[in-house]
């Protein structure tokens, strides 16, 4: 297979956590060869514990969009454009990096439950989720031995995740924080967008925002209709709010693996024209034709709940 037919799922298994971990790993050697990955391990570790119900006080991860695959989705697109942007002459310090990929595997612990919270699931949090998330953040890291510059710095990098946040607010300390901060938001809506299962898992997305009291979706299909117009805006945000930070992504493609492309907007642009066409002339049974594929598991869990 030449790079020229590589595609993003080609590349590694996005089903399976370690193999994001790993992944990670070696990127982040590549990028500092003399540095240590066993705190970012540990993170990695921790928060898929966390997930997985095996972090003393939480329950499970109960939703199935804002999942564990969601967050390590996040967490190789943001160590991807940190890459990318090293490679284009963007100077990083280990600390810094490795402070931006804890924040995005931190980015979305605000679905998870405490063990007291026993009513709904984690949906019902979807307009709280960034403010629950930056409790959660602040408090691990301090049960962990970071520092409360560090605190600030993540409490930072995961407010921009939210789509309503006009990134020049945000008070970052430097322009090294506030392009990560501005990475991770990107990688946030690089890595959901262009996942191969993305489409089929628009439906769940739709439960989460109904328990979640989200306004603006009357259905399943009305939002998987706005799902093109929501493309178009945030590739508007990417322009503006977050500075066109993933243009790097096409420097770490071309040195990590040698394909001369941005396979996130690829696989985005591809999952768009698919979604558009099923629109078009599958309206009536819409939720067959998104299951691509042997991809039915998403649809499954709707279906069984």
């Amino acid at each position: 297979m030449g790079p020229e037919s590589v595609k993003l799922e080609d590349l590694v298994n996005m089903d399976n956590p370690q193999a994001v971990f790993s992944e990670v790993g070696l990127i982040v050697r590549v990028m500092f060869p003399n540095g240590d990955y066993s705190p970012l391990l540990k993170v990695c570790l921790d928060i898929r514990s966390l997930f997985e119900g095996n972090y003393p006080g939480y329950r499970k991860c109960n939703i199935h969009y804002h999942d564990l695959k969601h967050t390590t989705d996040c967490l190789l697109a943001m160590a991807r454009l940190i890459h990318g942007a090293l490679l284009a002459g963007l100077r990083l310090t280990e600390k810094q990096a490795v402070l931006g990929l804890v924040s995005s595997l931190l980015h979305d612990t605000g679905y998870i439950q405490e063990a007291k919270e026993t009513k709904g699931t984690g949906a019902q949090y979807t307009l709280t989720h960034v403010e629950r998330s930056i409790f959660f953040a602040e408090r691990y890291l301090r049960e962990n031995g970071y520092s409360s510059r560090d605190a600030r710095f993540c409490h930072r990098c995961l407010r921009c995740t939210g789509l309503d946040v006009k990134i020049a607010e945000i008070p970052f300390e430097s322009m090294e924080h506030e392009f990560l901060g501005k990475a991770l938001g990107s990688a946030d809506l690089l890595g959901q967008m262009a996942d191969r299962t993305y489409l089929e898992r628009l439906p769940l997305l739709f439960h989460e925002f109904r328990e979640g009291g989200v306004p603006g979706f009357a259905d399943e299909l009305d939002l998987i209709k706005k799902t093109p117009e929501f493309w178009e805006f945030t590739k508007n945000r990417f322009r503006t709010q977050l500075g066109g930070v993933d243009r790097y992504m096409i420097n770490h493609f071309k040195s990590r693996w040698g394909i001369d492309r941005d396979c996130y907007k690829e696989a985005i642009e591809n999952n768009m024209r698919y979604l558009t066409h099923v629109i078009e002339h599958h309206e009536s049974d819409y939720r067959a034709h998104l299951r691509r594929g042997n991809r039915a598991k998403s649809m499954a869990l709707l279906e069984d709940g």
